[in-house]
């Protein structure tokens, strides 16, 4: 009877996790194609951009500080925070009567998807002995590609029936939900050895460095972006070196020597510079070069995050039984695959190739992530294990905005040069191929780490995270 309740709380608040985790990847997606009819009524066409920049810039920005602070007071109360910043966002969004307070509104919602995703990440391994977190890590990872992919499609539907306030009043709802199970089910009974000693001047340094090269990718002219990068990476420059004296770091740089932290996040940064690059221009091929319409470009996407979803799901059994590099290099070899034939991609190529090219691709990225995430989460004591998954989340999301930044370079520098879209399409895809190349090395550099040599020794929580009656 103890043991159905216990997995009747376990499955409650795995399911809390999830719809949280649910929401903010959807807002990443949902406003694209809510936006025309959005300028439409609010104007600021010229702020356009930013809707969707600040979001972003305030997500990644708050990633390790809350990770650092899941270490320090728990993951429950910086979950629970970070949800409620996310629906105080969301109400305000949908409230919004001008771009300018729609533009604060997404700013209040990035800061609390900072939270969502690492956070919840590292709820799901209290929850789960090491034998099953492989396989929530998959399932999880599964959910966040399928929602990335249905947000552009359940935002048109939404806009087209409702008025457009309800893309952010839906998440109330499913939200508070979720807030309530976690706030009355979940006990982490997370203890900190030591008085907790909050590094500001890490977090003030690494969120302006953070800032402030976002911005430089995002922001037109180039003066503008070599004066912001360079600050930038000055400022990335004082937070290394404030590190080193801080008595309680925001990121301790000693993680980065372990191999599971230091080559898991290099195989993270390239992938997502390699991915979400790729993805940024599919649909502009399929709409500029096959004359697709929008909906159709969108759904033409869908084949790729459902066999992401599959292999992300047969990854995170494997984890139990294998180590991370054992998963990682074979999925790394099918996605370059995939990117080689995307490469070969021309105006004489039917739809039926590309998503065939597209599944290839799908089936070998979809294991990469939740692999990545749990090597780190794995190879560190529990009081670091906030850093370890927020530094593995930070990695991917810069990644992945360089990463559309260099690729909108060489198509611009290629068609510049007088090359039609559809080759310099080509460059897009081998360019991705060399950086899954060096993803491929860095694999390797991983090692042997398996999910379950360290944890036991490390785990000083129970099982689930419930608290037993």
């Amino acid at each position: 009877m103890e043991m159905e309740k216990e997995k009747r709380r376990v499955g409650l608040v795995t399911g809390g996790v999830l719809m949280g985790l649910i929401l903010s990847s959807l807002d990443q997606t949902i406003v694209s194609t809510a936006m025309p009819t959005i300028t439409k009524e609010l104007g600021g066409l010229s702020l356009y951009s930013w809707v969707f920049a600040i979001y972003m810039l305030t997500a990644t920005t708050s990633m390790p500080i809350y990770g650092k602070m899941a270490d320090l007071f728990g993951p429950r109360k910086m979950y629970l925070i970070g949800l409620f910043l996310f629906l105080v966002g969301s109400l305000l969004c949908g409230m919004a009567n001008s771009m300018t307070s729609l533009i604060v509104a997404r700013g209040v919602q990035g800061l609390g998807a900072g939270a969502l995703m690492p956070v919840a990440f590292i709820i799901v391994c209290e929850l789960y002995p090491p034998e099953k977190r492989g396989k929530f890590q998959g399932l999880f990872g599964a959910a966040f590609a399928m929602t990335s992919i249905l947000g552009p499609s359940l935002g048109g539907i939404l806009v087209e029936h409702l008025p457009w306030g309800w893309i952010f009043f839906i998440n109330l709802p499913i939200g508070i939900a979720a807030f309530l199970i976690i706030a009355l089910v979940f006990r982490d009974q997370w203890h900190y050895d030591k008085k907790p000693v909050i590094d500001w001047y890490g977090a003030i340094s690494l969120s302006a460095a953070i800032i402030l090269i976002l911005l430089s990718l995002v922001m037109e002219g180039r003066e503008y972006k070599i004066g912001l990068g360079g600050v930038g990476l000055l400022l990335l420059s004082l937070f290394i070196w404030v590190e080193t004296k801080a008595k309680e770091p925001l990121l301790p740089l000693s993680l980065f020597r372990i191999p599971a932290i230091g080559y898991g996040n290099l195989v993270g940064f390239f992938v997502s510079a390699a991915l979400f690059g790729a993805i940024a221009y599919i649909p502009l091929f399929v709409q500029g070069v096959r004359g697709a319409s929008p909906s159709e470009a969108g759904f033409l996407l869908v084949p790729l995050m459902l066999s992401a979803a599959i292999s992300s799901t047969v990854g995170g059994r494997w984890m139990a039984k294998a180590s991370f590099r054992a998963i990682l290099i074979p999925s790394l070899l099918i996605m370059a695959t995939g990117f080689f034939l995307l490469s070969t991609i021309d105006v004489e190529t039917t739809n039926t190739q590309l998503v065939s090219y597209m599944i290839v691709t799908g089936l070998g990225m979809g294991a990469i992530y939740p692999a990545l995430g749990t090597a780190a989460h794995s190879a560190v004591k529990p009081q670091d294990r906030g850093v370890a998954m927020s530094t593995s989340q930070l990695f991917r999301s810069i990644g992945g905005t360089i990463g559309i930044s260099v690729f909108g370079t060489i198509v611009e520098w290629r068609m510049g040069g007088g090359m039609v879209f559809s080759e310099a399409m080509h460059d897009v895809f081998v360019t991705g191929l060399i950086l899954i190349g060096i993803s491929l090395i860095a694999s390797v550099l991983l090692g042997n780490t398996r999910l379950l040599d360290k944890e036991p020794r490390h785990s000083r929580t129970s099982n689930s995270g419930v608290p037993k009656q």
